[in-house]
């Protein structure tokens, strides 16, 4: 048995509905969960992450205290994710830290992702050392600096001869194809997960999602709706592509509704679902004819949308990422504890072909505790 090398990988996704963080130990060449912890994002800050995610006055102020007040709360999640453990953060090698996105515009002349959260914060707060800002390099190579996940879901999950499908669900959904046969390995964002049933739920009812799809499975999907808002440019995009809030945002369902207004609000919520569910469907129809889809992400727990993205996919088997021993709620942070030991390792994390990055390349900056 080797020693145990630990590593804790930090995930704060587009959903902003907290801080996921995990003890991961990566010895013998397998992949161990040794614990796991969420710590909630508070509401002033949730606000003022919101107002950072679109154009707005005073941003650098803002932008400046979140990052900070970002890089506090993930050390918080690290602290106390080993408070409920017997290791020593001096075992721990190194943290993973995604960082909190707030803008990807990752196709302009000079393309950007910028996460918040400062490293040097965490590093100081936990006594740890930092690996972050893993999506700059790739995006300095001409890709688009995301999805960064196949690579880690290429190493734990493909299978020879096996078709599969790694499916993320959060507020962006992004796939993973695994041909099984090649590392020709394909990922993309396909678009909104959960982003737009969020914002949704929120303005209508405060709830910051819709548990178990309930208040969607209450409704009609409206197919006038659905078919406007598939007409977004983004759908048709070929791959390499990646999104956020910056395109699918609460602003942007508003201009859509503007002539829906006399729909039911449940009936609104089911059509954004099916949108979700759609746009998914539609890219892994396209991409093979069948296979596995193992789930990941909050949308793996929302029964209605599960139910109906199986309707869509009749020649695939649907599960959730538990069933090649995994917990979905868990896949993202883990996959950045992992970004993390090849960095420390020298090793190359981006796949090309996905990002569309000239090379591959070793990801990440190292931010020292010391």
């Amino acid at each position: 048995m080797d020693k145990p090398q630990y590593y804790i990988g930090l995930m704060s996704g587009t959903s902003m509905d907290g801080v996921d963080a995990v003890l991961v130990d990566f010895s013998n060449n397998q992949t161990r969960l040794i614990a796991t912890y969420t710590v909630a994002i508070p509401e002033h800050v949730l606000h003022q992450l919101h107002r950072l995610c679109s154009p707005n006055n005073n941003e650098l102020n803002i932008m400046g205290r979140m990052d900070r007040s970002m890089g506090l709360l993930f050390a918080q999640a690290v602290n106390e994710l080993l408070a409920t453990t017997t290791i020593n953060k001096a075992d721990v090698i190194a943290i993973g830290s995604h960082g909190q996105t707030i803008r990807h515009m990752p196709n302009l002349e000079h393309g950007f992702s910028l996460q918040i959260g400062d490293a040097d914060t965490i590093a100081v707060t936990t006594g740890i050392n930092v690996i972050a800002d893993f999506r700059r390099k790739d995006i300095a190579l001409g890709g688009q600096g995301a999805p960064l996940v196949p690579a880690f879901h290429q190493a734990l999950f493909a299978k020879a001869h096996t078709p599969r499908i790694i499916l993320n669900i959060g507020g962006i959904a992004n796939i993973t194809y695994l041909p099984g046969e090649s590392d020709q390995v394909i990922g993309f964002d396909t678009g909104p997960g959960n982003t737009l049933m969020d914002a949704f739920i929120l303005q209508q009812q405060q709830l910051s999602f819709d548990e178990s799809g309930q208040w969607a499975a209450s409704g009609n999907t409206n197919a006038e709706l659905l078919t406007h808002l598939l007409t977004h440019p983004y759908f048709a995009m070929a791959y390499p592509k990646s999104t956020g809030r910056e395109l699918f945002n609460h602003a942007w369902l508003e201009q859509q509704l503007a002539n829906f207004s006399h729909l039911a609000l449940e009936d609104i919520q089911s059509t954004l679902l099916d949108l979700s569910c759609q746009t998914i469907a539609n890219d892994i129809n396209q991409l093979t004819d069948t296979g596995d889809i193992f789930v990941c992400g909050g949308g793996a727990f929302n029964t209605e949308l599960m139910q109906r993205l199986a309707m869509l996919v009749p020649n695939f088997t649907l599960s959730s990422t538990t069933a090649i021993g995994m917990d979905p709620k868990w896949v993202e942070a883990i996959a950045f504890a992992w970004l993390a030991m090849r960095h420390h390792h020298g090793l190359t994390a981006n796949l090309p072909a996905v990002t569309g990055a000239s090379r591959a390349a070793i990801l990440g900056s190292f931010y020292s505790a010391i």
